[in-house]
């Protein structure tokens, strides 16, 4: 099979849609004539025009909301967010119209719009540019919330988000975009809210998310030469979340950790945390650890962002602790 970036994945998914159904669209800062500031809609703005692809001005809260009146009225907008960290910005935009039309016209119009662009920690670009939101997100009825993790699932969950009825938040990274893996030429769908075991195991599970996959992955190989066993699920969407699928690992392998980059106050580990222990209790062997950044804002000194983020020896320590109660 070939393989492809994160960014190509994206693109391809956008492409595809955008000549299966004309009513689709993208639109934000740069995505146009500048190809994107990460390069995702490179070449997009040739094959579509500038009514399809469309630059908007510095105004997230503006181009948002002509996103949610345009999705109403029958198109199937995707509008990208340079970073979510902008997106606080249009966050009346997307709580209060795109989150609420629905349910508050008793079910007349469908908000059918996609919100994306890159989440989380980019290395040194200071704590305004850092910010993990997607439990913020996935805290609203009437949104879901899709945090791929590799090009693969990001492909298949993008074209599953746009042809959605309902407004999906669709989050990725600038630390994955360069990211290569394995795609089918071939068109196919993800489901929304189907997690996905990356790794089987035995001994425990290790729950996470987006790029921080990344570190559940690399804990659990460094865990093997310790002969530890560990399954490692990638939740890809965190509203829904594919509870059954944690509970399930769960009450094979008797041990929880889940890595997450938010910050741990109301986090979607808290959540996780809550749900296993009330459908699972009796299948722990021991408490649930979970591994959060910091609580406090991210540094721009590198050796201070290592040491708030989520990392392989916080990990492996963590797995250890709920397996050797220490």
């Amino acid at each position: 099979m070939r393989e492809i970036q994160f960014r190509e994945a994206l693109r391809e998914a956008m492409n595809e849609e955008m000549r299966r159904d004309p009513s689709v669209f993208l639109m934000g800062e740069e995505v146009a004539e500048y190809n994107g500031a990460y390069k995702v809609s490179q070449g997009m703005l040739d094959e579509f025009g500038p009514d399809r692809v469309i630059d908007t001005p510095i105004s997230e809260l503006g181009f948002a909301g002509v996103g949610v009146g345009a999705a109403a009225n029958g198109l199937r907008p995707i509008v990208e967010f340079m970073t979510f960290n902008f997106s606080l910005v249009a966050i009346d935009q997307i709580i209060n119209a795109a989150a609420k039309m629905y349910s508050m016209s008793g079910g007349q119009y469908n908000v059918p719009i996609v919100f994306r662009g890159p989440t989380g920690n980019a290395g040194q670009l200071g704590a305004q540019h850092s910010q993990n939101f997607e439990n913020w997100f996935a805290n609203t009825p009437g949104l879901k919330v899709v945090v791929p993790s590799n090009p693969y699932d990001a492909k298949g969950l993008l074209k599953t988000s746009i042809r959605d009825n309902d407004p999906v938040i669709f989050m990725e990274s600038e630390l994955m975009y360069a990211d290569k893996g394995e795609v089918p030429a071939e068109e196919y769908l993800i489901p929304i809210g189907s997690a996905d075991i990356k790794r089987a195991g035995t001994d425990v599970t290790i729950v996470s998310f987006g790029k921080i996959m990344k570190v559940a992955l690399a804990a659990a190989q460094e865990l093997e030469k310790d002969n530890i066993s560990a399954e490692v699920i990638d939740l890809r969407t965190v509203r829904p979340i594919d509870y059954a699928a944690v509970v399930e690992s769960v009450k094979k392998t008797n041990r929880l950790v889940i890595v997450e980059e938010a910050w741990p106050l109301a986090s979607i580990s808290t959540e996780i945390t809550y749900h296993v222990q009330k459908h699972a209790f009796d299948y722990l062997d021991a408490p649930v650890q979970r591994i959060n950044s910091l609580d406090a804002p991210l540094p721009y000194a590198a050796t201070l962002i290592q040491a708030i983020l989520p990392s392989v020896e916080r990990t492996v320590k963590a797995v250890k602790a709920v397996l050797y109660k220490d």
